[in-house]
């Protein structure tokens, strides 16, 4: 029998918890039909996998959640960013379009083809995009109803140094950058998270990725809905690339716990 992969998963929390950790990144399962997709060669896909996918975010999330004295809720994502890309936009809004990296890759993180010239992106949009999308919605409303708020934190990484994908690769590549929202991430939330990982070498902000996860029912709507971006850099706890974790993994783990808990959040 064959098993297809669940596209997400969403791990419940404490009933009064208003935070969702959000992990998109972290998984390299690609569904075979979607597999056939893909111009790379196996080893090439290897290494692509290894360079594109926030490795052991979901070990920290599931550490953190395990640890606060109020469970977290997690949405994790079970299937590698390039079957589709939850946090794009899916439509010309997307500056990543430019690079061939917007809800769909058509490119590498070399800027490689990865799909075939007028290759259709609706199926997978349909498939895979649409239905995470909703999810997602349905879990921040869920939160809404039971705590009259809801604090999204995207749990990622990033590499030590810049790939050729990346728009504002020029920037500062502090060991944690805070992604922040004009209207989604309030004063009380960003200074939690400083002081949560003031410890680990030092925060910066929207640099060298900018921005947060917010749905878009309520993307600059509804200010109950809070959000944050956590890039992690990841020479701070594993081996690059798409190496084995070390021992930052539980350091970090501990500090996104802090962040949990912390009485703002």
């Amino acid at each position: 029998m064959n098993h297809r992969p669940e596209p997400f998963e969403i791990l419940p929390g404490a009933a009064t918890s208003p935070v969702i950790l959000h992990v998109p990144h972290s998984s390299r399962v690609i569904p075979a039909s979607v597999r056939r997709g893909i111009r790379l060669s196996d080893r090439a896909l290897d290494r692509e996998l290894d360079h594109i996918t926030d490795s052991h975010t979901a070990e920290i999330a599931a550490a953190a959640a395990a640890a606060s004295a109020v469970t977290p809720w997690r949405f994790v994502n079970g299937l590698s960013r390039l079957v589709v890309d939850p946090e794009r936009f899916p439509d010309e809004r997307e500056e990543m379009l430019a690079v061939g990296m917007g809800a769909v890759y058509t490119h590498s993180t070399n800027r490689e083809r990865l799909r075939p010239e007028g290759f259709d992106s609706r199926l997978l949009l349909d498939r895979y995009f649409h239905p995470y999308a909703e999810a997602m919605t349905r879990a921040v409303e869920d939160r809404l109803q039971a705590a009259g708020r809801a604090v999204i934190i995207d749990v990622h990484s990033y590499p030590t140094d810049p790939l050729p994908y990346e728009l504002h690769g020029e920037g500062s590549r502090p060991p944690i950058c805070l992604g922040t929202d004009p209207f989604h991430t309030p004063p009380a939330l960003l200074a939690a998270a400083e002081k949560a990982f003031e410890g680990f070498g030092g925060t910066g902000l929207d640099s060298p990725f900018a921005g947060t996860y917010v749905p878009l029912k309520y993307y600059g709507k509804d200010d109950r809905v809070g959000a944050l971006m956590v890039e992690i850099r990841r020479d701070a706890y594993m081996s690059e690339p798409g190496g084995p974790a070390g021992p930052g993994l539980a350091v970090l783990a501990a500090a996104l716990t802090e962040l949990v808990d912390a009485p703002t959040t």
